[in-house]
């Protein structure tokens, strides 16, 4: 017999969850606990999936037709230079008469872009002109003259050294000119607990403090308070303006998946950071889903229809960008990542038969980058899953991995990735995105003395180079790396902190927050660029030996290297070791300097997208790495070096120290499916034991 949650909160209306298993989540803010009662775990495989529907199709095809294949056209479709986004700034918007299942834009016409000027209005100018439109005369003048926006503050701050090691790219794609991201609201709560039992909460949490003695923690926690609960006004009204009372819990599958959206939605329309990812939903969804289908309201192909409508919304999330930026990126991602699958504590698999439907989108509406995709693998995931995954990726190329035990164990079941590799868990922490360090780059500054072996200008005052010809010496040369990587990191970090300090001032994330726990966990997201090239070319000063080769003024501008050396990504330990002992020292590093808002500070080796720009701006290395190339993404080796295949490639990246690199590791394979196997049965078994190998070596 099923039970219904009983609530002491009389402004909670409990009939929304009748039929559920009660628990914790009743009395208090729970999400986690919600799903560990209720959610049923599914083992069987794909073959109850639905294709898309007449309405579905037709709704496609539409965007496709009205407003995608223009944009592909014009780069960017079109922008409101009118008005600055905000979560209610808007009207409502639909992509056709057929968009009716889950509704909500951005702004009010599909794929036009909003100002976001809080962040940096010279970024949004410059976006504005290279789309073809014209600035807002009014718009300008109010943010640079009467509103002070984070670049603005970020740049009063700004030491010498940090504009020097910025301009140099020994310090890159720091988020002082957009909207930071690396916070995953918990958009789940709005169909929960409904936007008024949310303001309830957030007004007690911020009257808890309001008989203590003034401090700067204590005013900026109020005010910080106020400003979500301003927010999750703003939300109701959103909700409200497409005709939606989400002041209560969702009742049906339909309003709790059009609920949640409506938050996600808020938090895309009101910051465009990074990365905006939209957490762990499948197996919330999966509850709702089930119970409509026993009262019978529900039949598979309308939750299939359901899905589709909510991917197809994400699919068309955008952001005002420069072309810079799109550079950076190679391309214009916001990484809208949806986590699924793994395990919980409690040894049952978190897969449903809403993370089926997940990736059914990918067949029913094509391939697409978002949004992000990414399975929490684990190699005692049910087969039946383990295969369609393995052959959706084939045919798609459309899913990243993850490895489940590793997350688990250290962020709990209950955790999901923002961008590409970033956990965390939902609701209860957020991260201070931090871009990365050349780390590669460094490698040439020890050599060179702190002179920038592109411009020949000196960036790091007071560091001696190499001054002979030859062969390097490597216990000198890592001397010299380890003193180069004092000053880089402290510089960094420093930026870090100034940057998340004034973000906080002039461009906090009131919605995104609002949909969080009141006392959280901060982490510092620190990253490095061009592992593999520092690993090989130290390997190559080690075992072979290398020669500097200089310009007329000494500067080393080229290397020769005589003899064979080992390479990382070949599951080598020679290389290997190097490859880890380089992120535990920069980790160390790192966390020897205080974090803005006592941030635990944690690090990726990370570079997806923005490898090929961080090439451009680098020299040549020991290794043979030819200045101006890109860097291989993440923690991949060296293009071209790995020769013993993708296995070994991921032995290799799981020998570095997760407890180092606790923001994420990333490792990129392109795989031809043919030498998978001769047919599809083939290629999946194929792929699902690679992939199991991988993540059962640490992967």
């Amino acid at each position: 017999m099923s039970q219904t949650c009983s609530c002491t909160d009389n402004q909670t209306d409990t009939s929304a969850w009748e039929g559920f298993t009660p628990g914790n989540w009743c009395e208090t803010i729970d999400v986690r606990d919600f799903i560990q009662k209720n959610y049923q775990p599914y083992e069987g495989d794909a073959s109850f999936l639905a294709g898309p529907t007449e309405k579905t199709k037709r709704l496609y095809d539409h965007l496709d037709k009205k407003y995608l294949s223009v944009e592909r056209q014009k780069r960017v479709y079109d922008v409101d230079t009118d008005t600055p986004a905000d979560v209610d700034a808007f009207g409502p918007g639909y992509i056709s008469d057929d968009d009716n299942v889950i509704v909500g834009l951005q702004t009010d016409v599909p794929l036009k872009r909003a100002m976001m000027p809080n962040g940096g209005w010279r970024m949004v100018e410059t976006a504005i002109k290279e789309a073809g439109k014209e600035v807002n005369p009014e718009i300008k003048h109010i943010f640079t003259h009467y509103r002070k926006t984070h670049n603005d503050a970020v740049f009063d701050i700004y030491t010498p050294r940090i504009r020097a090691a910025r301009s140099s790219h020994i310090i890159t794609g720091l988020p002082d000119a957009y909207g930071r991201g690396r916070i995953i609201g918990d958009y789940r709560r709005v169909a929960l607990y409904g936007v008024d039992k949310l303001i309830e909460e957030k007004t007690a949490a911020k009257d808890k403090v309001a008989d203590e003695n003034f401090s700067e923690h204590w005013a900026r926690y109020r005010e910080e308070h106020s400003e979500q609960i301003k927010a999750l006004k703003k939300l109701k009204a959103m909700a409200a303006a497409y005709g939606f009372d989400i002041s209560g819990p969702a009742k049906t599958a339909k309003e709790a998946v059009q609920w949640t959206y409506f938050g996600y939605l808020a938090s895309i329309k009101s910051q465009d950071g990074a990365a905006m990812s939209i957490g762990r939903l499948s197996g919330f969804f999966d509850i709702y889903f089930e119970r409509d289908f026993k009262r019978g309201i529900l039949n598979e192909s309308d939750a299939q229809e359901i899905i589709d409508a909510l991917v197809i919304k994400l699919r068309i999330v955008r952001f005002l960008r420069t072309e810079a930026y799109d550079q950076i990126f190679s391309g214009d991602p916001y990484w809208a990542t949806w986590s699924d699958a793994g395990f919980g504590n409690d040894g049952r698999t978190l897969v449903t038969k809403t993370s089926f439907r997940l990736l059914q989108t990918l067949v029913n509406l094509g391939p697409a980058p978002e949004p992000n995709i990414t399975i929490f693998w684990n190699e005692k995931l049910p087969t039946g899953y383990k295969e369609f995954c393995a052959k959706v990726s084939i045919e798609t190329s459309s899913i990243q991995y993850e490895a489940d035990s590793q997350i688990r164990d250290h962020w709990g079941d209950d955790a999901a990735i923002a961008c590409c590799v970033s956990p965390m868990r939902i609701g209860k922490q957020m991260q201070f995105f931090g871009a990365r360090v050349n780390a590669a780059k460094a490698l040439l500054y020890a050599i060179n003395g702190g002179r920038d072996e592109m411009s020949g200008k000196q960036i790091v005052p007071d560091h001696e180079g190499i001054a002979d010809d030859g062969p390097l010496d490597f216990d000198e040369v890592w001397a010299k790396y380890e003193s180069m990587l004092d000053w880089v990191i402290e510089t960094y970090v420093e930026a870090l902190n100034i940057i998340h300090y004034c973000h906080d001032r002039y461009a906090y994330e009131a919605i995104e927050m609002a949909l969080h726990d009141s006392d959280i966990i901060r982490t510092m997201g620190c990253g490095i660029a061009g592992l593999s090239i520092v690993a090989d070319s130290l390997s190559a000063i080690r075992y072979a030996k290398v020669y500097p080769v200089r310009d007329e003024t000494g500067l080393v501008i080229d290397y020769r290297t005589e003899g064979e050396f080992p390479t990382y990504g070949n599951d080598d330990d020679r290389a290997d070791d190097i490859a880890a002992t380089v992120v535990h020292t920069i980790m160390s590093k790192i966390k020897a300097i205080p974090m803005y808002r006592d941030a635990i500070p944690t690090q990726s080796v990370l570079t997806i997208t923005s490898n090929v720009v961080y090439g451009k701006n680098t020299g040549a290395f020991p290794s043979g790495h030819v200045a101006g190339t890109p860097f291989a993404p993440g923690a991949n080796p060296e293009n071209g070096i790995d020769t013993h295949g993708m296995l070994a490639s991921m032995l290799s990246v799981g020998k570095l120290d997760y407890d180092d690199a606790l923001d994420g590791i990333s490792l990129t394979n392109t795989i031809v499916p043919s030498s998978l196997g001769r047919n599809l049965d083939e290629q999946i078994k194929s792929l699902v034991g690679i992939m199991d190998a991988g993540f059962i070596a640490k992967g």
